[in-house]
């Protein structure tokens, strides 16, 4: 470990993250984590009153109840009162397309002609033929979304793991970082935005589909290698121009890394990361680790298990708190497979005989669904997280292989700012119990069948 003065010096030992994703120096005080749903929403609607220049979201999608419509209407009357305000979202084009209501219809307020707003839908290149044509609306989603939560106003973000509807304003346990005062930090999300968008379906104020004219391969009917071998180009172009230009520790105390993680057009620089924090962790470390659904994939299994010497305490949701439990229909079964896959992993400590170094636990709270997910790094013989990783991955399958993901890791040395993620973390899991199943979890054979075909789509 290096050291500065007497104190540890992270952002030294974490420095070889510069290979794998651009670096932004930030003051530790213009970080936050916002404690609830419901300080999540009345942040966005505050900092879409606020903001001057420029609000651009990425999400899965807007949801359409009356909550989503006033921050539809905050929008629309921020742009009103200051028609020089810029306006793009970037979501999903399969999930906003659902119903006769749905994410395109609530928008359609804000796409006056007047206003200088675009809405972008990214639709997968992976849908197309005969399965475009056989899957059902609710199930098309399977083969890939855009997943990332970026929320940017002027020049602050809030990068988390939550989606626009109501639950995640309400009741739906997550993780928010509010970063204040970081133009380069938000210039970079929002350049990766835009080229995603010119990528993407244009939604009109029609409520029809467009393509941008500077893009000439259409997402489902040119073919598939064209169009991913082109998008590929043009994204590794613009990350590999932001990391050309690493940021110096020595006049800042906590740098962030924005990484991504985009299946569709083969880049996998977050769990390529990811699974090298993992390895490099000293020994009698901690990695505290959370996601809303568990399917960890064979790469990460395969480091908790053989390569790293860390102690894992891994979080997930007791089947209860899990937001498909009142599921209509075969979707209704995916809490019994994600506790399949929860038993089985377990299984696999106990063989191993690691339950000394990794222990699981579950989120349960009355009332509550949990899709908290990231991680947080605590040295060994230190009592604070030094290193947290933000974002939309779950850490599972579906993030390697089928959506676009994008996670922020922070290091920090700023005492302060360590101790805030360590209240943050300890809140998350006050509503947790150790994971002890009784006895060996009986799944049925439909469902271990389609998790043995289909696994890397949970």
């Amino acid at each position: 470990m290096t050291t500065n003065g007497d104190k540890y010096c992270y952002l030294s030992e974490f420095k070889w993250l510069q290979k794998f994703g651009p670096s932004y120096s930030v003051k530790a005080e213009n970080i936050t984590a916002l404690k609830s749903p419901s300080e999540f929403y009345r942040t966005l609607l505050d900092r879409c009153r606020t903001a001057k220049h420029r609000i651009v979201i990425a999400s899965l999608y807007l949801g359409i109840g009356n909550l989503e419509q006033e921050l539809v209407n905050t929008i629309k009357d921020a742009m009103d009162n200051r028609r020089k305000l810029s306006v793009r979202v970037l979501l999903d084009a399969n999930r906003g397309s659902r119903g006769k209501v749905s994410s395109r219809t609530m928008l359609m307020p804000i796409l006056n002609p007047s206003f200088d707003c675009r809405v972008y839908l990214y639709h997968t290149p992976k849908l197309r033929g005969l399965l475009r044509w056989l899957l059902p609306e609710r199930y098309n989603e399977l083969i890939g979304i855009q997943h990332m939560k970026l929320y940017m106003f002027d020049d602050s973000i809030i990068i988390c793991g939550a989606n626009l509807s109501q639950d995640y304003f309400t009741n739906r346990q997550d993780r928010y970082i509010l970063i204040e005062d970081c133009k380069p930090l938000v210039d970079f999300y929002i350049g990766l935005v835009e080229l995603l968008g010119r990528m993407s379906f244009q939604l009109t104020n029609k409520n029809t589909l467009t393509l941008d004219p500077t893009w000439k391969h259409h997402p489902y009917k040119s073919p598939y290698q064209t169009y991913a071998s082109e998008a590929r180009k043009q994204l590794i172009q613009y990350y590999n121009t932001h990391i050309k230009h690493p940021t110096s520790e020595k006049d800042t105390d906590t740098i962030v890394y924005p990484l991504i993680e985009f299946p569709p057009f083969d880049i996998h620089h977050d769990s390529q990361t990811t699974n090298l924090l993992m390895c490099n962790a000293e020994p009698g470390s901690t990695m505290h680790m959370a996601t809303g659904y568990f399917n960890i994939p064979d790469i990460y299994t395969n480091t908790m298990f053989q390569k790293s010497m860390a102690n894992f305490k891994i979080l997930f949701s007791h089947p209860m708190a899990n937001s498909f439990q009142q599921a209509k229909g075969p979707a209704g079964f995916i809490p019994t497979a994600y506790s399949y896959l929860t038993n089985t992993f377990f299984g696999e400590i106990e063989k191993l005989k690691l339950h000394e170094r990794i222990s699981c636990f579950e989120y349960q709270r009355t009332g509550w669904t949990f899709h908290s997910k990231g991680l947080w790094y605590t040295p060994n013989n230190y009592e604070l997280p030094v290193l947290t990783a933000v974002g939309s991955s779950n850490y599972g399958a579906r993030s390697l292989n089928c959506d676009l993901e994008s996670q922020l890791i922070i290091v920090t040395n700023n005492k302060k700012l360590q101790q805030n993620f360590h209240t943050e973390k300890s809140d998350i899991f006050k509503s947790t119990s150790l994971y002890i199943p009784e006895g060996e979890f009986k799944a049925p054979l439909w469902v271990r069948f389609v998790l043995r075909m289909f696994k890397n789509y949970f």
